[in-house]
């Protein structure tokens, strides 16, 4: 049975709107508190980012929750992956976050994670849905679930992100220009840094509900690399709104995405005899990750677009790295989702240890020319995207034209209503035209 609500990472929409609504996200808590919680007592743990709606949705799963018989264990602002941490180290049964991620104050969403700090299952987030169609019962007052507040919650994940260090190893003397996206990191980011001895310029560091992600953050990294320059930083790192993502820039101002880190920290790795098994990227990673991969003999997987796709990948295979480019980083042997604070420590680490800045350290690896086109449609567009005859067509030609010396990938977002077509090949010329052909024809069919 395929899902409704859940895409990619959670529930995500426009606030207001089916089915991102105070009433909906009260069933959805209710639902979420008989599948993962039950009978047990532990609590589910809720965090959220620094949208104006979070207040609400955060009552509304709360009373949800409640009424199927669950404690709570509120957390406030806190990132994605300091959510995780906690659920586990609180020994919660389950743990939920709210948050968009990268999206615009405007939008909102609700994801899970199990009581171990990973991402549910399909079948669990399909038991969540069923459950929604079930009429609202409340438990009976004596059952009924009670809320407290963990006060310690910011420390708590300071120190576990401290902790993710060689013991011993400082920042000191490391110049960090800072961009929080006014997002659910804006205290704890520079604090983690700061405690370890780095000189930290901060931006983007003061939320007011509806400027989230706004001109900043991982999606608009531009402020962050003119802050570097400004600031005369030794590196630049923006992490988005809820904390799970982070890219970087050198000191003069050049990004250096997600796929560049892992290949940074991928040989490091392998040169030091550290690496474990090999490395997950997704159909969007750059082939030059792929191939400076393998010219160091480190094995290399593709998985679909989505953490939650890659971490399968890893578990399965035993590995611990995988990422991708848009900076969601997962490092199994340090925690258990993707980490933007931790991704960072690590990468300014082999900095420290090594002696070397970012730009030397990527040199190893060279991006192929890659452009992506974000083209809006309707939701019930998206799922027309694979019977147009039109589009089959104008795929084929060019694939055609690229003719094995490239990557063509049209699929649609899995948390926005767009249709991303993305263009990978040795002549940059060739990749734009290409794709701007392709868009445009998806545009001309299913342009919203």
């Amino acid at each position: 049975m395929s899902r409704k609500y859940f895409g990619t990472d959670g529930v995500r929409g426009r606030v207001g709107e089916h089915p991102i609504t105070a009433d909906w996200i009260l069933r959805l808590g209710r639902a979420a508190g008989i599948v993962l919680a039950g009978n047990d007592k532990r609590g589910v743990v809720i965090g959220k980012d620094t949208r104006v709606s979070g207040y609400m949705f955060e009552s509304a799963l709360e009373a949800g929750l409640a009424a199927a018989g669950a404690n709570v264990l509120l957390l406030g602002p806190m990132p994605t992956p300091a959510v995780a941490y906690l659920t586990r180290t609180l020994y919660a049964c389950a743990g939920i976050v709210i948050s968009a991620s990268h999206n615009p104050y405007e939008d909102n969403g609700i994801k899970f994670f199990s009581a171990e700090g990973e991402k549910l299952p399909d079948a669990v987030e399909q038991a969540i849905e069923d459950e929604l169609d079930q009429p609202f019962v409340t438990v009976d007052s004596a059952h009924m679930g009670k809320a407290s507040r963990v006060d310690d919650a910011a420390g708590r994940y300071i120190e576990f992100c401290k902790g993710t260090m060689p013991f011993g190893t400082l920042l000191s003397g490391i110049r960090i220009a800072l961009d929080c996206a006014h997002g659910s990191t804006y205290r704890v980011a520079p604090a983690v840094l700061r405690e370890l001895g780095a000189k930290v310029h901060v931006i983007g560091n003061n939320p007011n509900g509806m400027n989230i992600n706004d001109g900043c953050g991982s999606n608009n990294p531009g402020a962050m690399q003119a802050h570097v320059v400004e600031s005369g930083a030794d590196v630049g790192i923006v992490l988005d709104g809820d904390g799970d993502r982070v890219v970087f820039a050198d000191r003069e101002g050049n990004l250096v995405d997600g796929d560049e880190l892992l290949y940074i920290i991928a040989s490091t790795r392998k040169q030091e005899g550290s690496l474990t098994g090999g490395v997950v990227g997704t159909v969007m990673t750059n082939f030059g990750l792929e191939k400076a991969l393998a010219e160091l003999g480190v094995p290399f997987v593709r998985t679909a677009v989505g953490d939650r796709h890659i971490h399968r990948a890893l578990v399965e295979r035993d590995w611990v790295l995988g990422g991708e480019a848009s900076g969601h980083l997962l490092s199994l042997d340090r925690t258990s989702t993707g980490d933007g604070i931790v991704s960072a420590l690590q990468i300014l680490e082999i900095m420290v240890r090594t002696g070397k800045s970012l730009s030397e350290l990527r040199d190893g690896m060279l991006k192929y020319p890659q452009i992506m086109i974000n083209v809006p449609v309707s939701a019930s567009a998206r799922e027309q995207l694979s019977d147009s005859e039109n589009i089959n067509r104008a795929l084929r030609d060019v694939e055609n034209e690229l003719n094995g010396k490239g990557r063509v990938i049209l699929r649609p977002s899995g948390t926005e209503p767009l249709i991303r077509v993305t263009l990978e090949g040795s002549d940059s010329s060739q990749v734009e035209r290409l794709a701007s052909q392709l868009a445009d024809t998806v545009r001309a069919e299913l342009g919203s």
